[in-house]
């Protein structure tokens, strides 16, 4: 079965990953990869205040994962979400399969435009800092 492309949006319990960060991002990660799936970034969003009380959380810590899973694991990891303690909410979309590169690239932090720009630039800067 054909691999596709997820985003999940977490709000997490940010008194859960206050107190151990690590281990909540791990246990998301073990999630989807005990389903069969494939963690391509993993990273925090932002630390917010909620719009509304959520099961009496006034504070969420926002949590934005990519991966690739095969189809019939999403079930699987949607009810793993549901079961986890220090997962508040969850939203999980489907990439647009044109879109996936860009949108990983700007996930990681950097832009296919910065990536190609970024050795001539150094270049440059090597270049003027060297004595003449």
């Amino acid at each position: 079965m054909a691999e596709t492309t997820y985003e999940t949006l977490f709000i997490l319990d940010s008194n859960h990953y206050a107190r151990d960060p690590g281990g909540v991002s791990k246990q998301i990660e073990d999630i989807i990869t005990e389903a069969g799936g494939n963690v391509l970034v993993n990273r925090l969003w932002m630390e917010q205040k909620l719009a509304y009380p959520i099961d009496g959380h006034q504070k969420g810590t926002y949590w934005l994962t990519y991966f690739e899973i095969p189809g019939d694991g999403l079930t699987t990891i949607a009810r793993a979400f549901k079961l986890a303690e220090s997962v508040v909410r969850e939203l999980t979309i489907k990439l647009e399969p044109r879109l996936v590169e860009p949108i990983l690239a700007n996930a990681r932090g950097q832009s296919a435009k910065e990536e190609g720009a970024e050795a001539p630039a150094a270049e440059e800067a090597k270049t003027e800092a060297a004595p003449a």
